[in-house]
């Protein structure tokens, strides 16, 4: 048995309502078992830090940075991505907004944009403006949409 295999781990996690096994390292994150494990490529890998928030998604419905989170941490908890907004086709409200207020450039940061702005609205801290942005800042947008997302949010909260 190579040292390899005495670090692996037999996870099954709850991903948009579906379970997914995995046998994977013990030291793999969360992003990296989604991506490059499970093909689900919608949460983006931007700084791998914690710093950018291209990878939010949430986890029991908290925003987490995907990035920071073990994957083996996350057995037993719901974990939803970008792809779990729509699974019949029909677009999530807040993905509506973001394309009705062209709150997004590039699309890179979208998709952790939408899911913290999701948690944000279920936590019912977007409130107003100023309270979106302060909530928001740990989601960087390097094409400056800013002014475009907090009004997506916005028009969603209300």
């Amino acid at each position: 048995m190579s040292d390899d295999t005495l670090h692996e781990l037999d996870l099954v996690l709850s991903i948009n309502g579906r379970d997914h096994r995995a046998a994977v390292p013990a030291c793999l994150t969360l992003l990296d078992v989604l991506r490059d494990v499970l093909a689900l490529t919608g949460t983006k890998k931007g700084c791998d830090m914690g710093a950018c928030g291209a990878c939010t998604v949430l986890v029991d419905g908290r925003r987490v940075l995907a990035c920071l989170a073990l994957a083996a941490s996350q057995q037993g908890k719901s974990i939803t991505t970008i792809e779990g907004l729509a699974p019949t086709g029909a677009m999530h409200p807040l993905q509506r907004a973001f394309i009705a207020h062209d709150a997004l450039q590039c699309g890179y940061c979208t998709p952790g944009q939408i899911m913290s702005a999701l948690g944000l609205v279920a936590e019912g801290r977007a409130t107003d403006d100023d309270t979106i942005r302060e909530f928001m800042s740990g989601n960087l947008c390097r094409c400056g949409a800013y002014p475009n997302i907090v009004a997506a949010i916005a028009e969603v909260a209300r």
